[in-house]
């Protein structure tokens, strides 16, 4: 398919909720990663260090992202590595940070939104402030990182943003109720940018994964249906990613069709679920 011919087939099959459009070129092969230290985060970092990008990396425990930073650097020595300790709460912070990423790597290409908190505990137990520095990080911090991305890729007349949110936004989990609130809410916000940014260059991916095996559901053990490694988890969100799609449930099957009878289960269905974490 040709360059002409791209932007058309994107608006056509970009409707169709299971089909990547392909995403135009990426101004720069660089990344800007949020939550990069654990986790779905830090197998990202691992894997687009692996696919060529630039990174820079960003957390709130500098301490990790640098012994990160070494690892990925002896293992991809033609690849730069840069990190910043942020904490996406720190709205300000947030923005000035993606602009410095962006004048070190002279532009992004690829922004992350994947920070992400989680607790538990019933509404009405006197844990709201708990449940509202979950929807703070989840939501808020990523508005604010997906904000910062798309004022750069406005003036820069392309790129790529991606939000990290759950099969959980489309059921409400009971006992996870801030979770499932804040993903709900972010796939929504990507949902209104896209159709905002519709006939630009940039591209609006929404990553919805399944369960994946990390330190946030370890706790679980066995109840995790069609769990994957972190790594393969990395991989397919990546190939998702620089596929153009449009949603991605990862991996694909079963979640897409989990997901579609999720949204439609009756509440005394959902209320069988003690915990969906990724």
């Amino acid at each position: 398919m040709s360059s002409d011919e791209l932007p058309a087939a994107r608006r056509l099959l970009g409707k169709l909720p299971f089909v990547d459009p392909g995403r135009p070129p990426l101004p720069a092969r660089t990344a800007f990663l949020t939550g990069a230290s654990s986790g779905i985060g830090k197998a990202l970092a691992a894997e687009l260090c692996a696919r060529g990008y630039d990174v820079c990396l960003t957390a709130r425990r500098i301490d990790v992202l640098e012994e990160l930073r070494a690892q990925l650097t002896a293992a991809h020595p033609r690849r730069s590595v840069t990190i910043a300790a942020l904490d996406v709460t720190d709205y300000d912070a947030v923005a000035k940070t993606v602009d410095d990423a962006a004048r070190r790597f002279g532009g992004l290409g690829l922004v992350i939104a994947n920070a992400g908190a989680d607790t538990w505990g019933n509404i009405g137990e006197g844990r709201f402030e708990a449940h509202r520095a979950v929807v703070d990080v989840n939501l808020l911090g990523a508005m604010a990182t997906i904000d910062a991305a798309v004022t750069h890729f406005r003036s820069q007349r392309g790129g790529q943003v991606v939000g990290i949110t759950s099969v959980a936004a489309v059921c409400g989990v009971p006992g996870g109720s801030p979770y499932s609130a804040s993903k709900a809410g972010l796939a929504m916000y990507l949902r209104s940018l896209r159709s905002e940014l519709w006939n630009s260059d940039i591209t609006v991916t929404t990553v919805a994964p399944g369960y994946i095996d990390t330190p946030i559901n370890d706790s679980m053990g066995d109840n995790r249906p069609f769990l994957i490694d972190a790594r393969t988890g990395a991989r397919k969100i990546m190939d998702r990613i620089e596929a153009g799609a449009v949603h991605a449930t990862v991996p694909r099957m079963p979640w897409a069709v989990v997901e579609y009878l999720l949204a439609r289960a009756p509440a005394h269905v959902v209320r069988k679920l003690e915990h969906f974490e990724n």
